[in-house]
């Protein structure tokens, strides 16, 4: 079996970060909502069904979608492939351009109905998270930060502690926030300052980068 090296899991997971900051950052800013990092959002949802008023039931209807969205997505995520290892032979390139694709209709949908949009972005950031979750015992989540600055604290006090550890055990969960600041940086740049079609942008940029994964593998590795 082909191995993916740690270079090439932090590229590619950098990248993933990146564009699943970029996408949220557009819906906090014009919704308020979020599409991926859900933790707060359902907190704030279940206040909402306590204060029971008309101004909040918008709200309560996006954060509904974007949650079912991204549990769905991680569902066809798991179906697609079967195991959350990492392993270059499973079809993480069309996976990617996927969720582009579902971003460009998320963008579509946004003027007709910002629920549905809502909804169909966390069903794709909910297909990325899901595409590979375990790498070398390390868990990896592109979509959200709470669980990657726990592994670097964990990672960070054992490292001070004495313990031996590879280095990439380490990197990897520092550069990956890192990669959603700049993502959430560069994304409130389009929205706020030069009201980009940001959606558009993120879903292509996706679709791209799928495709280019799957010509990669197969001249690289000779992966079908």
């Amino acid at each position: 079996m082909n191995q993916v090296s740690p270079k090439c899991i932090l590229l590619g997971g950098c990248i993933l970060a990146f564009g699943a900051a970029f996408v949220n950052v557009g819906f906090l800013l014009r919704t308020g909502a979020s599409a991926s990092h859900l933790t707060g959002d359902i907190s704030r949802l279940a206040t909402e069904v306590v204060i029971n008023d008309p101004v909040y039931r918008q709200n309560f209807y996006m954060v509904c979608a974007a949650t079912v969205g991204f549990v769905l997505g991680a569902l066809v995520s798991g179906m697609l492939l079967h195991h959350p290892q990492l392993e270059l032979d499973k079809p993480y390139g069309r996976i990617v351009s996927g969720i582009g694709i579902l971003l460009v209709g998320s963008y579509l949908l946004e003027p007709v109905s910002v629920t549905s949009s809502i909804g169909v972005a966390g069903f794709a950031c909910g297909l990325q998270n899901a595409l590979a979750t375990k790498y070398r015992g390390l868990v990896l989540r592109t979509t959200h930060l709470t669980g990657l600055l726990t592994d670097f604290g964990v990672m960070t006090g054992m490292w001070l502690k004495g313990h031996r550890l590879d280095g990439w055990r380490i990197s990897v969960p520092f550069f990956l926030c890192l990669s959603f600041f700049v993502g959430s940086l560069l994304g409130a740049f389009a929205v706020l300052k030069y009201d980009l079609p940001w959606l558009a942008i993120a879903g292509c940029s996706y679709f791209a980068g799928g495709v280019v994964w799957s010509l990669l593998k197969r001249r690289l590795w000779r992966i079908e």
